[in-house]
């Protein structure tokens, strides 16, 4: 049995991320399906993540805090900062908390997320567009 993988193509412009990422989440655990196997090959693109919103003050008090372990070892990334810096982070971590923890991560390759409306991605056969 032949897999057919289907491509999916969402605008980022003007939609808040919360909604953004529960929807991406269930594409990429394959839920849309009608026989659903856990391990569907389904890829998603993300154009706009710059223009993602955030609802209340988390644009301005919202963080991200990773320890490396060593002393002095906390980094603090505003969220302020990535949107301008680094948008393809917020929307990767805000889909891989919306994936099942038992779920293989891996399954986060499937994801393609750039900043811009601009993709380089060639030869996409099966495309639905969300926008």
């Amino acid at each position: 049995m032949k897999i057919k993988i289907n491509w999916y193509i969402f605008n980022a412009l003007n939609h808040r991320l919360g909604r953004l990422a529960s929807v991406i989440a269930c594409i990429i655990i394959g839920k849309q399906q009608m026989n659903f196997y856990p391990h569907c090959q389904d890829k998603v693109i993300i154009i706009n993540a710059k223009h993602i919103i955030l609802s209340g003050k988390k644009k301005k008090n919202k963080t991200y805090i990773s320890y490396s372990g060593y002393p002095g070892g906390q980094k603090i990334k505003r969220v302020s900062d990535l949107i301008k810096n680094n948008p393809e982070f917020i929307i990767r971590k805000a889909v891989l908390g919306m994936l099942p923890k038992h779920y293989d991560k891996n399954h986060i390759k499937n994801l393609y997320i750039f900043p811009n409306k601009i993709h380089n991605i060639k030869n996409i056969s099966n495309v639905k567009y969300f926008s």
